[in-house]
């Protein structure tokens, strides 16, 4: 398989609903990208998560997808850098039947 073929149309969407699994997703997210680097990753965030994401910046923060429920529960905004959905488990739902992976690392 040459390099423009390495993960052409897999889709994994990671779900990181605690601090812990936010990291992991993160390296998941990154190690990912390093071995098959046409594919699509988005990494899910909801629950106590959702304020990791905001105070530990990372390279990921493009692939993630806070959830707008939490936000607003916990009374957060979501910068411009990252992208919000309305609520993370619709949008996993929805991703599944668009024939994304899904993982819960």
């Amino acid at each position: 398989m040459n390099e423009q073929e390495m993960g052409h149309g897999i889709r994994i969407l990671l779900h990181a609903s605690t601090a812990e699994a936010l990291q992991r997703a993160r390296n998941n997210a990154v190690n990912l990208a390093k071995q098959w680097p046409n594919s699509e990753v988005e990494i899910v965030v909801n629950a106590d998560a959702v304020r990791a994401a905001l105070e530990q910046r990372h390279a990921t923060d493009a692939c993630l997808r806070l959830c707008q429920n939490t936000l607003e529960r916990l009374t957060l905004s979501c910068p411009d850098s990252i992208t919000a959905v309305p609520s993370a488990m619709v949008w996993i739902v929805e991703r599944q039947q668009q024939g994304w992976h899904y993982i819960s690392p």
